[in-house]
């Protein structure tokens, strides 16, 4: 709201904007002063004054986004966001004459979409960059950089909602292990026993692993930070005995990690390269990505008559429907239940 103020016979209007007054000198005259109120109070009620304190450039805002990953986002979702910026920069030297926020629209966001599909990205990976960008202007609109969040009412891309996730067979796992090879095979063998997620044994330490206890603790520390929360993972009989000779062998060499490379942590994108080599050589070309592992951990829990919230728990999903892309195995497990009955 706008009000009109005299004072040394000069005529002044205050209002507030984004909860900060301002009082502006209009002059001598009341009836100036009078359409200057009216003007202020129209603009006010549009939302044509001061709805941006400041329209910093669209480099700024990456900058501040990525200090503000750096600080509450876990070292995998930093590099992905990253990873997400970079192509949207690439997209954004194509028009130059953008440089500030305000010069973005929901159309533009519409382009970049259209853009990543035409250089072949999946539409999952689209949306989860569309995600990144609505949360980075959900940000810019909360630190007073933007009134409306640029991406707000831009449609994600249809995904295939009926695709399974892939998974090894028991055979295609004994053959998986059988070609491993020395240092692979621990490694694999951990995986298809725990559902551990790839970050989360590249950062897995000898203290996180309590042998008496028989327990694998998934926490935090001060340079990673678990996706979602902490718990903790029964180490199996098998396991244990690798882990028992894994750690008599790295006994001395003071490299915290369980599973290193020369006492080095290993590479973000070393395990993935070396699957998808062991895969071709083993005739399931298919199998890319370490976290089929995963998958392969949960599915076969679930076919052997584990309930979905066990398994929940053990994989650490925030929640239960995240579980449910495998209650298809579930549902099966229970149709050849009746099958087990002979009287």
């Amino acid at each position: 709201m706008a009000t009109l103020r005299a004072k040394g016979g000069r005529y002044f209007v205050d209002y507030r904007v984004n909860g900060r007054r301002v009082r502006r000198a209009i002059g001598k005259s009341k009836k100036v002063a009078e359409l200057a109120l009216k003007d202020i109070e129209v603009k006010i009620e549009r939302q044509e004054i001061g709805f941006v304190e400041k329209d910093i450039e669209l480099n700024k805002l990456f900058e501040e986004f990525a200090s503000y990953s750096n600080t509450h986002h876990a070292p995998s979702s930093q590099n992905r966001y990253r990873a997400i910026i970079d192509n949207f920069k690439r997209f954004l030297s194509g028009s130059p004459y953008i440089k500030k926020i305000s010069q973005l629209t929901p159309k533009f966001i519409e382009d970049y979409q259209a853009h990543r599909k035409g250089q072949g990205a999946a539409n999952k990976t689209v949306n989860v960059e569309l995600i990144c960008l609505h949360s980075m202007f959900t940000l810019a609109v909360k630190w007073g950089y933007a009134r409306h969040n640029t991406a707000q009412g831009v449609k994600p891309l249809k995904e295939e909602s009926n695709k399974k996730p892939r998974f090894l067979s028991k055979e295609e796992c004994k053959v998986l292990l059988e070609n491993a090879g020395d240092f692979f095979y621990p490694i694999l063998y951990a995986f298809l026993h725990t559902g551990m997620r790839k970050s989360e044994l590249e950062n897995l330490t000898w203290a996180d692993v309590d042998l008496e206890r028989k327990k694998i603790k998934i926490r935090y520390k001060d340079d990673w930070s678990p996706k979602t929360s902490e718990r903790e993972i029964p180490i199996s009989g098998g396991l244990y005995d690798l882990l028992i000779k894994r750690k008599d062998h790295v006994k001395g060499r003071g490299c915290p990690y369980v599973y290193n490379r020369c006492n080095m942590k290993l590479d973000p994108n070393y395990l993935r390269k070396k699957l998808m080599s062991l895969t071709e050589r083993c005739g399931f070309p298919d199998v890319t990505k370490i976290h089929s592992l995963r998958h392969t951990f949960a599915s076969h829990l679930i076919m052997g008559g584990v309930d979905l919230p066990t398994v929940k728990k053990l994989l650490g999903h925030a929640n239960i429907e995240t579980t449910m892309v495998y209650s298809h195995l579930a549902d099966e497990h229970v149709d050849k239940a009746v099958d087990k009955l002979n009287f």
